[in-house]
C-alpha cells in the first residue's frame, strides 16, 4: 500500500476514539492524509497541488487559475457534463479555488459515495484533454470573471495594496491573471504548465469524515493510476517558487472609480506563516479589528459613524506577510476615517491592549477553531494546509494551548513591533 503512519489519535473521556488522522506515502510522492471522524455520515475529499499564481512567470500570470477551469472541462473518460452529474446525481458538493501557492479540488458527498468522487478527481487531475476548443471557451469565462472582479471595489483594493507592497512579483500580482495575460495564453503554454506542475510528488490527497483508510488509499491508488502517473519520483516535493519577496515597499496607491464610496487598505508588513510569533499575531488582530468589540469597529463605526464595515486582517506566505485594515466610506469621510484608523494603530504601538482585550481575543479565537472544524470539509482543509505548507499538523487541543499561552507583554510587543513601521496605503473610489 505505501508506508503508513499514524498522526494523531484523539479520544474521549471513555477512552473512545473520536478522531485518527493517518498518512500514506504512494508511489510517485503521492500522499494521502485521512482523517477518520466519530458520528459524521459524510465525508470530504481534496486534492492539493502545490502551485499557484506564485510560481508563474509574467507571461504565464493567471496559467495555475485557468488550468484549475479547464480541468472541468472533460477527460478521456468523462465528458463536462459527465463530470457535473455524477456528482450531482448523489447531491455532492464539488468545486475548485487557486491560491498563491496552491490549488484545490474538492468535494463533499455522503460517505457510501466516497470512492466516486475520488474516481472523479482522480480523472480529471491525470487524465484532462485540455482541448483547443475548451480553452477558447473558457479564456471568454475567465475574462468575464476578471471583469466581476474589476467590479469589486473589495478586490480590486486588495490587489492594489498587494502590488504596493510587493511589486511586479509573483505575489504582488492577482491570481486570475490579466485581460492581457490571458487573452495571449496559448493552449500549449498551458499543457506544459500541466505536465510541469501536475505530478504526484506535489500532490497531496486529504479526506475526513467516515473513512477508513486503508480502503481510502485503495481508491487513491487505483482513481490517480490512470496513465502511470504514479510512476517518477519518489519523495515529495515542494512547490516550486519563481521569485521570493521578502522586502516590502511602503507608500501610497491610488485608482480612481465613479464609485458611491471609496475602499481603503492600509497596513505594514508582517509575518512568515511559520513565525513562531503568528498566535500572539491572531490574538493582536482580534483585538484590533477582529469583531463587534473590537477598537476599530467600536471606533470607527460605533462612536463615530464613519463607516459600515472596518476589520483588520493578516495574511501570511513562506517569506512574507502582511498586516492591514480594512474599510469603505463615504468619500467626504475619508480623512476621519484614515485620522482615527491611523491613531488607533499608534496608540496600539505605543500603549498595547488590556488584559480584558486579551481575556476577549483568546476566548474568540478558541471559539473560533472548535467552532470552524466542526464538520468534514474543514478537517479536510485543515489536514491539506498541515501536510503542503505548514510541516506541522496540530491536535485541536494543541492549537487551543498556543493560544492560552499568549501573553500581554507578547502581544503588546509585537503590536510596537509592527506598527512603528512605514506604512503601505491603498485606495479605490472617485477622485477627491
Amino acid at each position: 500500500m505505501g508506508s503508513t503512519q499514524t498522526l494523531q489519535t484523539v479520544t474521549d473521556a471513555e477512552g473512545r476514539v473520536t478522531s485518527l488522522v493517518r498518512r500514506t506515502l504512494l508511489p510517485g510522492g503521492l500522499r494521502v492524509v485521512t482523517e477518520q471522524m466519530a458520528g459524521v455520515r459524510s465525508a470530504a475529499v481534496g486534492v492539493w497541488i502545490g502551485v499557484g499564481s506564485r510560481d508563474e512567470t509574467p507571461t504565464l500570470h493567471g496559467c495555475s487559475h485557468f488550468l484549475e477551469h479547464l480541468l472541468f472541462k472533460g477527460t478521456r473518460e468523462r465528458s463536462a457534463m459527465d463530470i457535473s452529474v455524477a456528482l450531482d446525481e448523489v447531491g455532492g458538493e464539488f468545486n475548485a479555488f487557486t491560491a498563491k501557492e496552491y490549488t484545490c479540488f474538492h468535494a463533499r458527498v455522503l460517505d457510501e459515495d466516497l470512492d466516486l468522487a475520488v474516481d472523479v478527481l482522480g480523472d480529471m487531475i491525470t487524465n484532462s484533454l485540455i482541448a483547443a476548443d475548451d480553452v477558447e471557451a473558457e479564456r471568454e469565462v475567465i475574462l468575464d470573471e476578471i471583469a466581476m472582479h474589476d467590479d469589486d471595489p473589495d478586490d480590486v483594493v486588495h490587489n492594489l495594496f498587494a502590488a504596493q507592497a510587493w511589486g511586479d512579483s509573483p505575489l504582488g500580482r492577482g491570481i486570475a491573471g490579466t485581460a492581457e495575460s490571458i487573452t495571449a495564453m496559448s493552449r500549449e503554454q498551458i499543457r506544459r504548465f500541466y505536465k510541469r506542475h501536475y505530478r504526484p510528488a506535489t500532490m497531496v490527497v486529504t479526506i475526513a469524515g467516515n473513512v477508513d483508510h486503508a480502503s481510502a488509499v485503495r481508491t487513491v491508488r487505483k482513481a490517480f493510476g490512470r496513465n502511470n502517473f504514479l510512476v517518477g519520483e519518489e519523495a515529495p516535493l515542494r512547490p516550486r517558487i519563481t521569485a521570493t519577496a521578502q522586502k516590502v515597499k511602503a507608500g501610497a496607491s491610488a485608482l480612481h472609480r465613479p464609485l458611491e464610496q471609496v475602499s481603503l487598505v492600509l497596513g505594514v508588513k508582517g509575518m512568515t506563516r511559520n513565525d513562531p510569533r503568528r498566535y500572539v499575531l491572531s490574538v493582536l488582530n482580534t483585538a484590533l479589528g477582529g469583531g463587534t468589540s473590537s477598537r476599530l469597529f467600536q471606533e470607527v463605526r460605533e462612536k463615530r459613524g464613519l463607516a459600515y464595515s472596518v476589520y483588520s486582517f493578516a495574511s501570511h506566505h513562506d517569506v512574507a506577510g502582511l498586516v492591514g485594515v480594512g474599510v469603505a466610506c463615504l468619500p467626504a469621510k475619508v480623512d476621519d476615517t484614515l485620522a482615527v484608523v491611523r491613531a488607533e494603530l499608534a496608540r496600539l504601538a505605543a500603549d498595547g491592549i488590556s488584559a480584558a482585550e486579551l481575556t476577549r481575543g483568546k476566548g474568540q479565537l478558541r471559539g473560533g477553531v472548535v467552532l470552524g472544524l466542526e464538520d468534514s470539509a474543514a478537517r479536510m482543509s485543515r489536514l491539506g494546509k498541515a501536510e503542503l505548507v505548514h510541516d506541522e499538523l496540530l491536535s485541536i487541543d494543541e492549537v487551543l494551548a498556543r493560544i492560552n499561552a499568549v501573553t500581554l507583554e507578547q502581544v503588546n510587543e509585537l503590536a510596537a513591533e509592527l506598527f512603528t513601521q512605514p506604512e503601505i496605503l491603498a485606495t479605490v473610489g472617485p477622485e477627491a
